[in-house]
């Protein structure tokens, strides 16, 4: 029996060291969090700094000074950032761009590839083949084979009910999920997401899929420049194939335990196994509109994504205007200065926002009727004209909680 527990032991220790050093030796892009694999428990010493090299840094990235309000207690996420969405002035980060699983966030990237390229009233007829494929427990909104949906129902059930079903559907319209999936990458390399990897165009658990906070918000900013997206992110209800749903983002919609944020617009809230709670959030108040992402919390409470969302914008509201920022959310590609480095070095690049004249304001409103967000007013104008990236500095949000009932 001695004998045998020895060879048992050494047994062990060999494969425990085969393990570690397969992981030693792994490329990068094989030790992205997988599928069945909780992601690592600490951020790599070592992360991108595209946006300046403080968000490359892991932990807290601040500057307090006199008169600055120290950040919020009890966060618990893996990864944050709070950033001013026009200027572009990150103002606060922790573990920016940790690449991490996004979960149902990743909808963003799916929305802003693809919804220019389908009128919203064009009708498609959903056959058995358009559902295949889903993940098991994938969120549905209830899409029918057999069934025909108008693009605009098949967005509101992507954007409301993050509906696994109808993204499918939406993929096999733009000609497959292969398909999407290699436009959803290179529309993410073209906005320089670089953290972002997608294997799934729903952003369900999938070996190697990930993103950041700091991709999230490019992608968020990216998609909120297009009406339709401010449309459907800022929907609170609507109608779908003849009953209710209703959008489960909660500082859209509220819930009994998290109110309306004042002045939230949207953006998106993703929850799975591996990835934990995600979501990515846009608000007004005054003339500042902010931007939150918040990965992965880990205080296991109820709506804790939220909670620690509304902490964040209330302090970036209360910042703004105050805090040296430690960052920068870069432009796009193709509409970075002609002087940005390849791969979009922040320390040749210019303040995104800063890079050429005035954008001029828009002016545009709308109403989405009772129980659903107005439809985002203005929203960021981009003129992509001689290589030049302009932000509008006027965003006009709705103020939800004054213009429609509450729920």
């Amino acid at each position: 029996m001695p004998a045998l527990r020895t060879t048992a032991r050494r047994s062990l220790l060999a494969g425990a060291a085969t393990l570690l050093t397969l992981t030693a030796t792994a490329p990068a892009a094989l030790a992205a969090p997988a599928a069945g694999t909780a992601p690592a428990a600490t951020p790599p010493a070592h992360m991108s700094a595209l946006g300046g090299a403080r968000l490359g840094r892991p932990g807290t990235q601040v500057n307090l000074a006199p008169g600055v309000p120290v950040l919020p207690e009890g966060l618990t996420a893996r990864s944050w950032i709070v950033s001013d969405a026009q200027t572009g002035q990150v103002l606060a980060a922790h573990d920016a761009h940790w690449a991490l699983p996004p979960a149902s966030t990743l909808k963003m990237l799916f929305a802003d590839t693809l919804l220019p390229r389908f009128p919203r009233t064009a009708e498609h007829k959903v056959a058995a083949k358009d559902l295949a494929g889903m993940g098991e427990g994938s969120s549905v909104v209830g899409v029918k084979a057999g069934r025909s949906y108008s693009v605009r129902d098949l967005w509101l059930g992507v954007f409301l009910r993050s509906g696994n079903d109808a993204v499918h559907v939406l993929s096999a319209m733009n000609g497959g999920v292969a398909q999407t999936v290699q436009d959803m990458q290179r529309h993410a390399d073209e906005l320089q997401a670089l953290d972002t990897r997608v294997v799934s165009p729903d952003g369900y658990d999938a070996p190697g899929q990930v993103s950041s906070a700091y991709d999230l918000t490019l992608i968020a900013r990216s998609g909120l420049q297009k009406k339709d997206f401010r449309d459907y992110c800022s929907t609170v209800s609507a109608d779908f194939d003849g009953k209710q749903i209703r959008n489960t983002d909660r500082l859209l919609s509220g819930d009994t335990d998290v109110p309306v944020y004042q002045g939230i617009a949207g953006v998106k809230n993703g929850n799975t196994t591996h990835a934990g709670a995600t979501f990515t959030g846009v608000a007004q108040r005054g003339k500042r509109v902010l931007l939150v992402t918040v990965m992965n919390p880990q205080k296991q409470e109820h709506n804790e994504v939220y909670k620690e969302t509304a902490k964040l914008f209330d302090w970036g509201f209360q910042a703004a205007g105050k805090v040296k920022p430690v960052g920068e959310l870069v432009p796009p590609r193709s509409a970075a200065p002609a002087s940005t480095a390849p791969g979009g070095s922040p320390e040749a690049s210019a303040p995104a926002g800063q890079a050429g004249p005035k954008a001029v304001a828009a002016a545009a409103t709308g109403s989405r009727g009772i129980g659903t967000a107005l439809a985002v007013a203005g929203g960021l104008l981009v003129l992509l004209a001689g290589g030049v990236f302009l932000v509008n500095r006027r965003w006009p949000l709705p103020d939800l909680m004054r213009r429609r009932p509450r729920p």
